[in-house]
């Protein structure tokens, strides 16, 4: 497969890395994105003009990375495929459902989905076979850390996974006609909390050390639980990576 890989910068991206360097085969290049909406909005903007971008007759992207559940259906370390994902903003997000409430709405009322490319995505899934679910996803320009809010937003927009990056990604590249699949390994399940990290993220989509350190001393638990499934899910992460590469 020739591809440009995308994934966000830091543990992912190596985890992505590691992967390559084990299948013996010339390596596609990767890039690492900005984590969050706006900033790989940015980003993949100004790729677009750039000269290997503009040398490329039939680009073709698969994003990589990790995601989060919003449904039982989905654990930790499971490999999912995106058909599509629908985007959510803290801003324009309207109010979730109380517990003793029904969900009355209509498709009028739900955000459009953007589709992955059907032919990349289906030759991915080829690939791996019964390794990888096909599902729906979500972006979001926040971190959704509370499992009570996942789980609405399952039941309110039926999606089965959440990222920062995806939408955005779709959303530009399908505008320049470029062939988009999205692959990314489930590393936080929705019964639980994680921490609270919005705080940690920088405008450029970046992690801030600082914040993200006493973000995580002030909930120890739920930072033990996001520590060991992300290690889980980069591992998964690694080997997909490498599974993938090494038979295409």
């Amino acid at each position: 497969m020739n591809y440009t890989i995308l994934v966000p910068q830091g543990a992912e991206y190596q985890a992505v890395c590691r992967g390559l360097s084990k299948t013996g085969s010339p390596q596609p290049q990767v890039l690492p994105i900005p984590i969050g909406y706006q900033p790989v909005t940015h980003y993949l903007e100004k790729w677009q003009k750039s000269e290997q971008f503009l040398t490329d007759t039939r680009p073709q992207v698969l994003l990589m990375g990790l995601a989060g559940s919003l449904s039982p259906q989905y654990n930790i370390g499971d490999i999912v495929l995106y058909q599509n994902s629908i985007w959510v903003s803290n801003q324009s997000e309207p109010s979730l459902p109380g517990s003793d409430r029904k969900l009355q709405l209509n498709s009028q009322t739900l955000p459009s989905a953007i589709s992955t490319d059907s032919t990349l995505t289906t030759l991915v899934h080829h690939h791996l076979q019964e390794k990888t679910y096909l599902v729906k996803g979500l972006t979001s320009d926040r971190l959704i850390w509370s499992s009570l809010e996942k789980q609405q937003l399952s039941q309110l927009y039926q999606a089965g996974v959440v990222d920062m990056e995806g939408y955005a990604v779709l959303k530009v590249l399908n505008s320049k006609e470029v062939a988009v699949a999205m692959l990314r390994v489930i590393s936080d399940d929705c019964y639980y909390d994680l921490p609270d990290l919005n705080c940690a993220f920088s405008p450029d989509g970046a992690l801030k050390a600082l914040p993200l350190a006493i973000g995580m001393i002030r909930q120890p638990l739920a930072a033990t639980r996001l520590i060991r499934g992300s290690l889980k899910g980069l591992r998964v992460l690694q080997e997909v990576t490498a599974d993938l590469f090494r038979v295409c």
